[in-house]
């Protein structure tokens, strides 16, 4: 029963993007790394087939099981050894096994093939993830880039210095680089795993993509200042911050699910981060008029967001449910538009830096574009110019197009070819 349960919320984990499959397996602590890990990794390669076939059944009307849940329950009886655990689950999967066992056949039939594995897209097959690199970000709060380096040589790897291309990013086993763009950054090959390794165990290492180090990397808060970093849960993008900020100045943290917090808080303690102060609370309810704000300068800005940009999040455009989808973009867009323009009330910002990791334009470029109009149609105009002004100014242009053009140029997009998650990011 541990072993579902387990399984079921770190699906749930990684869908709102609080970690990579593999680390929240590792850092769940539980007595079976080798049979979770597996399970996890089955259910979600199986995950939209599953889906459809408990929707078609209506298992969770009738036996008021969450989604996740039932998604490892029904693998394991459908797909894996069985169901393993006794109790009230094994009872209710087994009275529902025939309708499930049908829906499956049905399935096959309808697909005209005879093996699970062929109901599975070709990018399920060979998952993209497994091509990116391992990155792996050296938290300078307690080391430094060039002690990693020698203790990894020692370690038995062969660095190979600065990459300075894309290709330098194709590693073999043991061999690693220095990221071309993030000093404090270093590559290996994509299935190096650190989560034993001394260096992740005492916090010297941060097992993070590239992708997601480049929000705090555009903020560039200088130490002493004082930082908001309004979503942020589970906390690299915070501690990447604090390393930044070199320990110096104040860094207010918020989220709204605690339990996100309590592991963040661990996180920050093992990373040795000390200037952040964490709050259990709506960024949208924050007053930015308070006293406790008015110092603040730089926001990080890192909303919900569909994470379609997550290499294992990627929809099957062939079974995905359009309209369902654009009705969530739609939300999405709306919640991620009023956190953007909320952040540009606070008194003395200097910039902000809003990011998704979503390929979805309705929630970048458009929410982007949405905030810039809002924000100079309120007489704001000056956060938007201070804070670009770092960019090569924009040619001349007609009026009504030169602003929205300078909006665009500040609009980040890495893609999956780039060797690592698809990410965007606006800096204001």
């Amino acid at each position: 029963m541990a072993l579902y349960m387990k399984a079921a919320e770190i699906l749930e984990k990684a869908e709102s993007k609080q970690g990579a499959l593999k680390t929240l397996v590792y850092d769940s602590k539980f007595s079976n790394i080798k049979q979770l890990f597996a399970l996890v990794c089955e259910t979600h390669k199986f995950s939209s087939i599953l889906e459809e076939i408990i929707e078609s059944t209506k298992l969770l009307k009738q036996t008021k099981l969450r989604m996740h849940l039932a998604k490892v329950l029904t693998y394991d009886l459908l797909m894996g050894r069985g169901v393993k655990c006794g109790g009230n689950w094994k009872t209710v999967m087994m009275k529902h096994r025939s309708r499930l066992q049908a829906a499956l056949a049905r399935k096959k039939v309808k697909q005209r093939v005879s093996k699970n594995e062929d109901l599975l897209p070709s990018s399920a097959l060979r998952p993209a993830g497994e091509l990116l690199p391992r990155y792996v970000r050296v938290n300078t709060l307690k080391t430094t880039v060039e002690d990693t380096v020698d203790y990894l040589k020692r370690d038995g790897f062969s660095y190979l210095g600065q990459a300075s291309k894309l290709d330098d990013l194709t590693l073999k086993k043991r061999d690693f680089v220095r990221d071309m763009y993030l000093p404090e950054l270093l590559v290996f090959s994509p299935k190096t795993d650190f989560h034993e390794h001394f260096l992740y165990k005492a916090g010297h290492i941060i097992l993070q993509d590239k992708a997601s180090c480049l929000p705090a990397y555009l903020l560039n808060p200088p130490p002493g200042s004082h930082v908001i970093d309004a979503c942020a849960a589970p906390g690299n993008k915070t501690s990447h911050l604090a390393a930044i900020m070199k320990n110096k100045g104040r860094l207010f943290a918020f989220d709204l699910d605690a339990k996100r917090l309590a592991t963040m808080s661990t996180l920050q303690l093992r990373a040795g981060v000390t200037i952040h102060q964490l709050a259990h609370q709506d960024f949208l309810k924050l007053n930015p008029d308070s006293s406790q704000f008015k110092d603040v300068e730089y926001i990080l800005l890192d909303p919900s967001c569909s994470g379609s940009g997550m290499v294992c999040l990627q929809d099957d455009d062939s079974t995905a449910d359009q309209e369902k989808n654009q009705m969530r973009l739609a939300s999405l867009a709306s919640f991620q538009l009023r956190c953007l323009n909320h952040g540009l009330k606070f008194p003395s910002l200097k910039r902000l830096v809003y990011s998704t990791c979503s390929v979805h334009r309705q929630e970048n470029e458009d929410v982007v574009t949405a905030g810039w109009f809002l924000c100079c149609h309120s007489g704001l105009n000056e956060v938007y110019t201070h804070s670009t002004s770092v960019f090569v100014p924009a040619p001349p242009r007609p009026a009504h197009t030169a602003s929205l053009w300078l909006c665009w140029r500040n609009i980040l997009r890495i893609r999956s070819a780039s060797k690592s998650q698809q990410f965007t990011s606006g800096k204001h």
